[in-house]
């Protein structure tokens, strides 16, 4: 097994936990905002998706594989906007997207060589590198851990909503 396959099997891994965490999201439930700005379900998952993007495409690769559109919806440092008030995609084309998104940066991972992911991997400016990681690997493995840094924050939304915890 080499480190591009332990990096894609850590990101299968913690796309399959995401996933049963809405699997039983219905309706409104997509929008509920623990408070106002905070983030709600739909935004975390096209938020998951455009990380996605931006740290293995952008950063890794230069190119990007999201249109810009969809990346408006869900820009960062800011406070997130009501479902309602903001023509956010619906679920069905946000967890679409996420999907898409996810096979194929799993399949461009799993061809990466040891080589490739030694090189340095630079922040939005392409110059200074990040501070949460040095090279490439380190900007792919941090999708994994990004992505399971906003599950918990999906699990504490669904005690928020009454759902079961989820084991």
């Amino acid at each position: 097994m080499t480190v591009a396959d332990v990096l894609a099997d850590q990101m299968d891994d913690t796309r399959r936990w995401l996933l049963l965490l809405v699997e039983d999201i219905e309706g409104q439930e997509w929008g509920f905002q623990p408070a106002p700005g905070m983030a709600h379900l739909l935004w975390l998952c096209g938020h998951v998706a455009v990380a996605q993007n931006l740290l293995i495409f952008n950063r890794c690769l230069g190119t990007s594989e999201l249109d810009d559109e969809f990346i408006s919806h869900f820009p960062l440092r800011q406070p997130v906007k009501v479902v309602g008030e903001h023509p956010f995609p619906t679920p069905a084309e946000v967890i679409k997207v996420m999907s898409d998104m996810h096979a194929r940066a799993v399949q461009v991972v799993r061809g990466l060589t040891d080589e490739f992911l030694a090189e340095p991997a630079y922040g939005k400016d392409q110059t200074t590198i990040n501070p949460h990681y040095r090279d490439k690997c380190g900007a792919i493995a941090h999708v994994a851990r990004h992505e399971a840094f906003h599950a918990g924050q999906i699990a504490s939304i669904r005690q928020l909503l009454g759902k079961p915890f989820l084991k």
